[in-house]
């Protein structure tokens, strides 16, 4: 009786591990480190790392990039208005509660941590190292898209 519990507790474990590793294999291209650029100077900005736990994907700052405006940068927002100002921005979730919707990433929120605002958020990989990003409100005509290209 005992071999028979063991037995059904492995098997219970292994099963939940599978079904936390949700994301079908083209969903999983979408994760790890993808470089920003300005809108303004096309200047590489930072680095975020996406990344997925039971299903759903997130991504965080890992590292800020030197620019002209910050050639020395640091994790701390001196640009950010509001709630941001002065944090650490490894510590803010920038990327919020996006998944698979068969074709892409969706349902998710953006933040913009200069502004303070979130947005509805879409993801769309272009080829092995260029992914689309989407914030907009409401609807998707309302936003804008920015290229993020994968970090090497």
């Amino acid at each position: 009786m005992l071999r028979l519990a063991c037995l059904a507790l492995v098997l219970l474990a292994s099963s939940a591990s599978a079904w936390a590793q949700s994301l079908p294999s083209p969903a999983r291209a979408y994760l790890g480190d993808w470089t920003t650029y300005s809108d303004d100077t096309g200047e590489a900005q930072s680095v975020i790392r996406i990344t997925e736990a039971d299903g759903v994907v997130r991504g965080r700052v890992v590292e800020v990039l030197p620019t002209r405006e910050h050639p020395q940068p640091d994790f701390v927002c001196h640009d950010c208005d509001g709630r941001y100002q002065g944090v650490d921005l490894r510590q803010v979730p920038l990327i919020q509660d996006m998944t698979w919707d068969g074709e892409r990433l969706s349902g998710g929120r953006i933040l913009d941590p200069t502004s303070g605002r979130r947005y509805k958020l879409l993801l769309t990989l272009e080829g092995a190292d260029r992914l689309n990003v989407r914030g907009f409100l409401g609807i998707k005509a309302l936003g804008r898209t920015q290229v993020w290209r994968r970090a090497q």
